[in-house]
């Protein structure tokens, strides 16, 4: 009976082990970190070409707590810490047409030596087809993205899309109704002078 006891402990003894010098898988990477190493989104984020998102002090509260994608890098950001007012917040989507037409007109205006600072959201889309798109329509702007989309429509209630915001000095953040899509610079600028 000593034997198999012995022969038990033995079996039990050589288990614990094999677990302890059994290599360890490291964590599972989180979200931000699977982004950034994605070959296929670095290599769209390296053609895409984006500015990186700018930090600032506080933002506009009422977009305080929007967490979104940067993506020019992949880092999470809380928006209302990207955009320094006076700024315009333009919100599209990948699969929104009307969205094709107004982020390059957005894009020309800001490179306007008049215009102030224009920064894209895009919401309920891949980081991958967000990148594509703006690569494909040359649009350079400060991006970010809102995969869900639920925090932008919780904060910003846009009604359709494209949707622009029109963020004043004073932290006020105006919707755009007029014109709802911005075919021209002119059209633009006047949005930003009346808003």
């Amino acid at each position: 009976m000593n034997g198999v006891r012995w022969a038990i402990a033995a079996v039990i003894l050589m288990i614990a082990g094999v677990v302890a010098i059994w290599p360890r898988s490291e964590p599972a990477p989180t979200p931000e970190e699977i982004t950034q190493s994605t070959p296929d989104l670095m290599q769209a984020r390296a053609k895409a070409a984006l500015p990186a998102c700018a930090k600032t002090q506080e933002g506009p509260a009422d977009l305080r707590g929007i967490t979104a994608e940067c993506l020019a890098d992949g880092k999470g950001v809380d928006i209302a810490a990207t955009l320094e007012a006076p700024v315009l917040v333009n919100v599209w989507a990948t699969w929104c047409p009307p969205c094709k037409t107004e982020l390059p007109v957005l894009a020309e205006y800001a490179r306007q030596p008049d215009a102030i600072k224009v920064v894209t959201l895009g919401i309920e889309s891949k980081p991958a087809d967000a990148l594509e798109l703006l690569t494909a329509l040359n649009v350079r702007l400060p991006s970010l993205l809102d995969e869900d989309g639920v925090a932008t429509r919780k904060k910003l209630h846009p009604v359709g899309l494209p949707a622009s915001y029109l963020v004043k000095a004073d932290g006020s953040v105006t919707l755009i109704e007029n014109p709802p899509v911005f075919r021209s610079v002119d059209e633009v600028r006047q949005a930003v002078t009346n808003g």
